[in-house]
């Protein structure tokens, strides 16, 4: 997958607009001829799937590739708010995080041995 910069991804994005648009453009304009009812209708509603199916699939087929390009991107800067977030962070975060985890553990716990109970009563006499 290639990076882009901003820029270039907003020329991308843009431009994909401008496409779906313009396919928009297109379909309200075999609707206006079918209106005038000079044209065939079959004929003019036929185009108009024509040029929604090619929409669709171009979207998609471009739209896959973006995501890609977007995944690799939010990972790539989330690993730079990661690191800022580890720089930040108070050490004796861990002991807080870790009491917490701990009573976590203890509600989970005692939630199984209660579920144990209501579905086995006798063994637990």
């Amino acid at each position: 997958m290639a990076t882009f910069d901003g820029t270039k991804k907003l020329e991308i994005y843009h431009t994909l607009y401008r496409l779906n648009r313009s396919f928009a453009a297109i379909v309200a304009h075999c609707q206006t001829l079918e209106a005038i009812r000079f044209f065939p209708a079959k004929s003019l509603r036929n185009f108009q799937g024509f040029t929604q199916e090619l929409q669709a699939e171009m979207n998609q087929e471009l739209l896959e590739i973006l995501h890609g390009t977007e995944l690799e991107d939010w990972n790539r800067y989330g690993k730079v708010r990661q690191t800022r977030e580890k720089e930040l962070a108070d050490p004796d975060d861990v002991f807080i995080h870790a009491e917490e985890r701990r009573k976590e553990l203890a509600k989970r716990k005692k939630k199984v041995g209660r579920s144990e109970e209501k579905q086995n009563p006798k063994s637990h006499r």
